[in-house]
């Protein structure tokens, strides 16, 4: 569970273009824009501050190098790292570089930072082939979380929970990118996994 300080807080996300919310979702709210209408109106902190600053495209190598424009200057007390969609493409041969610049991305935060990793979603089906290494990357970000101590949020196993062996395009706009659907359901795991309850009704 996060943390709440008494006074305001700072909440930077970093990922690739499912954190960056844009295009797919048509107009909807992304999943960080949900999240920053839980916490800075339906919990009443004001002054907190949500970051984005998801780059589409982007895997945990290019978050590192951008580490201090990304995520330093903000000094962060929460930092969410959702990324491992774009990574997979290279396929288990890049799960090294993914585990080390995971690590590094985390390491790279003050102490008092509370890290929050989160897996990637399910692609629909005519993407799996092309991802094929994605769930060994889900692991890899378990792994991760368990090791460093951050707190993980693991919309695989969620999506997988409700979508069994069905195509999850209900919950996508495309074989990789959510819908505003699938924004929403990440949204709404991710508050109950923190501990910041559900969405209200807007």
């Amino acid at each position: 569970m996060i943390r709440l300080a008494d006074g305001p807080m700072t909440w930077v996300a970093t990922g690739d273009s499912i954190t960056q919310g844009v295009l797919h979702t048509h107009g909807g709210r992304g999943w960080v824009e949900h999240l920053h209408e839980r916490v800075r109106w339906q919990l009443d902190r004001l002054t907190d501050i949500v970051v984005n600053t998801g780059v589409s495209g982007w895997g945990a190598v290019d978050v590192l190098a951008a580490h201090e424009r990304l995520i330093g200057r903000f000094d962060p007390d929460v930092l969410s790292v959702s990324l491992g969609t774009n990574d997979c493409l290279a396929g288990e041969d890049g799960l090294p570089a993914f585990h080390d610049a995971m690590r590094r991305i985390v390491a790279g935060v003050s102490p008092r930072t509370q890290v929050v990793l989160h897996t990637p979603a399910l692609v629909g089906f005519s993407g799996r082939e092309r991802r094929a290494a994605l769930p060994a990357y889900c692991q890899a970000v378990r792994e991760i979380a368990e090791d460093t101590g951050a707190l993980l949020v693991d919309h695989e196993t969620h999506w997988r929970k409700h979508h069994g062996t069905a195509d999850p395009i209900a919950w996508l706009d495309d074989a990789a990118h959510p819908n505003a659907v699938g924004h929403l359901q990440m949204a709404e795991h991710t508050l109950h996994t923190l501990g910041l309850g559900g969405l209200d009704p807007l």
